[in-house]
C-alpha cells in the first residue's frame, strides 16, 4: 500500500455568540479546523484533524509514495518536520485511521484495548461569575457528567476561588472538581507573567481545602522543582504536560516524578505512538494519564482511542461549556458529534479506524 495523495481542507465556523476562554486573551469569533485526508492506492482513505496544519503543504511530497502502514517510519518523518515547521500530528491520526481500517479494528484495540469507554469530565472554558458557574455545574451534573473542570484566572484568584467554592457548595460531593490555572502554555498574545512558587502554593492550598481532585498547570513547565515541591508540601494532585512536545522532557518529568497526572495531547503535542509509550510509563509508575483534548471531534476521538487503549483515566477530558461550547458546535465537521451516555461515559467507536464520519455538507458550507 502506498500514499497517493494528501488533501487539506480548511474550515471556519462562525461563533455566535463568541466564546471566551480563561486561557485566551481575546473573544473567539471563529473556530477553525483543518481536515487531513490521506488517500492510498488501494482506495483506503484516512482522516485526521485537531491542529491548523499551517505550512504543511510544502512537505506533502515527503509522504506521497510511502507506506502508510509503516507507522514507525511515518512518525519519525513527522518528528523531523517539528524542528523545521510545526506540529503536524493530524497526519498521524489519518495514518492510524488507515491502519485501523486495514486491520478491521478500532484504533483503541491496536493500542491495547484496555477499555471501551471512559467516564468524561466536562472541561469548561469560560470565565463566569460564582453564581453562574455553580448553576452550570448543576446542569453539567444533570447531563450525566461525573466530574468537571473549572478554569481559573490565576491573576484574579479571588473570583476564581469564589467560583470553585460556590460550585462545591452547589454540588457537594456528587461531582468531582478539577481546576486549571493555565500557567504553563499560552495562547498567542498572552504575555502575562506566571505566578512564582509562593503565590502558586497559596492558591493550591486553598483549592486543596475545597477538595479539588487536581490542580492543573499551577506553574510553568520549566519550574520542575517547584512542581515537585507543590506536590510534596501541599499534598494536592498536580496535573500538566498537555503541550510538552519533547518526548525527552516528558521522560525527565517521569524520572523526577514531577506530576501526578500526565496530559500529553496526541494531536497537539507528541502524537499517538509516542503518547502511548509515555502513557504506559506513567501508568507503570502508578501515575495517571488522561490526555488533553481541547480540539474538534476528530482530535477528541484520537485522544480517546489512545487513552482508552492504554487504560488511562480516571476521567477523560470532554470539552463542554454550554451554551458557548457544545458537542454540536465543537464537532460541526462530523455527522454525529462525540457525546456522553446517560451515565457520563464517552464510548470508543466500534467502527474500524478512528471512527470519524465527516458531514460533507457541513464541510462544504464552512470551507474557506
Amino acid at each position: 500500500m502506498k500514499i497517493t495523495n494528501i488533501r487539506l481542507r480548511r474550515l471556519r465556523l462562525r461563533l455566535d455568540p463568541p466564546f471566551f476562554a480563561a486561557w485566551d486573551p481575546v473573544p473567539r469569533e471563529h473556530f477553525d479546523a483543518t481536515i487531513v485526508s490521506i488517500e492510498t492506492d488501494e482506495g483506503v482513505i484516512g482522516v485526521g484533524s485537531g491542529d491548523t496544519m499551517n505550512g504543511f503543504e510544502a512537505y506533502t511530497d515527503l509522504f506521497v509514495g510511502t507506506d502508510p502502514l509503516n507507522i514507525v517510519e511515518q512518525v519519525r518523518r513527522i518528528e523531523s518536520l517539528n524542528f523545521h515547521a510545526g506540529r503536524f500530528w493530524p497526519i498521524e491520526v489519518a495514518l492510524w485511521d488507515i491502519i485501523g481500517q486495514t486491520a478491521n479494528l478500532p484504533v483503541a484495540r491496536l493500542f491495547g484495548g484496555a477499555r471501551d469507554k471512559l467516564p468524561a469530565y466536562a472541561s469548561t472554558g469560560e470565565l463566569r461569575s460564582p453564581q453562574q458557574r455553580a448553576e452550570s455545574a448543576l446542569a453539567i451534573r444533570e447531563a450525566g457528567f461525573q466530574a468537571m473542570k473549572i478554569r481559573v484566572d490565576a491573576h484574579d484568584p479571588a473570583t476564581g476561588l469564589a467560583a470553585v467554592k460556590a460550585t462545591r457548595d452547589a454540588v457537594g460531593d456528587s461531582l468531582e472538581i478539577m481546576v486549571d490555572l493555565n500557567q504553563a502554555w499560552r495562547m498567542a498574545g498572552d504575555t502575562q507573567v506566571p505566578h512564582d512558587y509562593a503565590a502558586a502554593r497559596r492558591l493550591v492550598e486553598e483549592l486543596r481545602d475545597l477538595d479539588v481532585y487536581w490542580v492543573e498547570e499551577p506553574l510553568p513547565y520549566a519550574d520542575r522543582d517547584g512542581l515537585v515541591r507543590l506536590r510534596r508540601e501541599t499534598g494536592a494532585r498536580v496535573a500538566a504536560g498537555e503541550m510538552i512536545s519533547s518526548v525527552s522532557d516528558v521522560v525527565d518529568y517521569l524520572e523526577r516524578d514531577v506530576l501526578d497526572v500526565y496530559q500529553m495531547d496526541v494531536v497537539l503535542a507528541v502524537g499517538m505512538l509516542r503518547a502511548r509509550t509515555l502513557a504506559e510509563l506513567a501508568i507503570h509508575k502508578n501515575r495517571v494519564f488522561t490526555p488533553h483534548s481541547w480540539t474538534n471531534g476528530i482530535g477528541v476521538l484520537a485522544n480517546l482511542h489512545v487513552g482508552a487503549g492504554v487504560g488511562g483515566g480516571p476521567y477523560f477530558e470532554f470539552p463542554y461549556d454550554p451554551p458557548g461550547w457544545t458537542p454540536r458546535r465543537r464537532d460541526f465537521l462530523l455527522r454525529t458529534p462525540v457525546d456522553i451516555d446517560r451515565e457520563g461515559f464517552v464510548h470508543v467507536p466500534t467502527t474500524p479506524g478512528i471512527g470519524a464520519q465527516l458531514d460533507e455538507e457541513a464541510c462544504r458550507r464552512w470551507q474557506i
